[in-house]
């Protein structure tokens, strides 16, 4: 009675810390996404920027709503998982959005990097000349890359469960290991090659800022007003240098993942989805106080919100 009874404190605190996590962020990426919506409507243009972050909140969105759905019904019902086709479409739909929502974000950081730093290289300021076009080829091969992955996920899923109920039916179970590690070798290798580029992307546009606001403030050291160039480097490094930090961490929790995918019950498999869900979460509340309108009306919002209780 005493394993059943930690199993059972195991799942319900899995599920609260999750459902608590999932619809904080999911209430955060709605009001960015909604922000961004209502000034698209009041204006009838979109910037790169604002592409970028109404996409990148929508996919956010959807892909903790769905984690949530995933984590709930492996804990409270784990055999709707055994039905065909369910934890295909799921797991397919999981790493499409959170493909997109890595690949997205990195765009974001190479947005910030061809708009904001200075380098008189010609196919540099190419490239700066171009950011509108160069920002929607991204989205687009970002969400190419992710549907090719999801569907290639979808397969593998697919031969694995396959594979895993003749094992089964034919009481092969040493050969279940071997047979699902050699499925999903594949996918992870695929994978990681996918993390690797976005987070080296993310990286190497961080340390270009860096060396452009270094230049930049050599150039200026010795003008003592204030300068506007040299503070939109420094909000935009304070920006990406704290979602190269998230990033990291969101990086090494992946692979963590891949590597612990196979084992079941792992404290680390859940540390490392924990961190995960609280990824997209934080970089939003990043990226809504680095970006003046958003600060502001969430603000606004939360005043509002004071207000009322206070009147209640």
């Amino acid at each position: 009675s005493q394993g059943k009874f930690n199993a059972t404190s195991y799942d319900v605190m899995a599920i609260v810390i999750v459902s608590l996590q999932t619809f904080a962020g999911m209430w955060i990426n709605a009001f960015m996404t909604s922000v961004l919506c209502i000034a698209w409507l009041k204006k009838k243009s979109f910037n790169s920027n604002e592409k970028i972050l109404l996409f990148l909140g929508c996919c956010r969105f959807c892909f903790l709503g769905i984690t949530w759905a995933y984590c709930f019904l492996s804990i409270i019902y784990p055999r709707c998982l055994y039905v065909h086709p369910v934890p295909q479409i799921l797991s397919a739909i999981q790493s499409f959005l959170n493909f997109s929502n890595l690949w997205v974000s990195a765009c974001l950081c190479i947005f910030y990097c061809l708009k904001i730093a200075n380098f008189r290289n010609t196919f540099f300021i190419y490239l700066k000349g171009k950011i509108d076009r160069i920002v929607s080829w991204l989205l687009l091969g970002s969400g190419l890359f992710s549907l090719v992955i999801s569907i290639f996920v979808y397969n593998i899923i697919d031969e694995a469960h396959s594979d895993n109920f003749n094992s089964t039916g034919q009481g092969n179970f040493w050969k279940l290991n071997i047979k699902m590690d050699g499925h999903f070798f594949p996918l992870f290798f695929l994978s990681g090659v996918g993390f690797a580029i976005a987070f080296m992307a993310v990286i190497f546009s961080a340390l270009l800022l860096l060396f452009s606001l270094w230049r930049h403030k050599s150039k200026m050291q010795t003008n003592s007003g204030k300068n506007l160039s040299m503070d939109a480097h420094v909000k935009a490094m304070k920006s990406i240098l704290s979602f190269s930090f998230t990033y990291s961490v969101n990086f090494a929790c992946l692979i963590l993942t891949m590597i612990y995918a196979t084992k079941k019950s792992n404290p680390v498999l859940f540390l490392s989805l924990v961190l995960q869900c609280a990824f997209p979460s934080v970089h939003s509340l990043i990226l809504i106080f680095s970006n003046q309108k958003l600060k502001k009306t969430l603000c606004r919002t939360l005043s509002c919100g004071k207000c009322k209780g206070c009147m209640r």
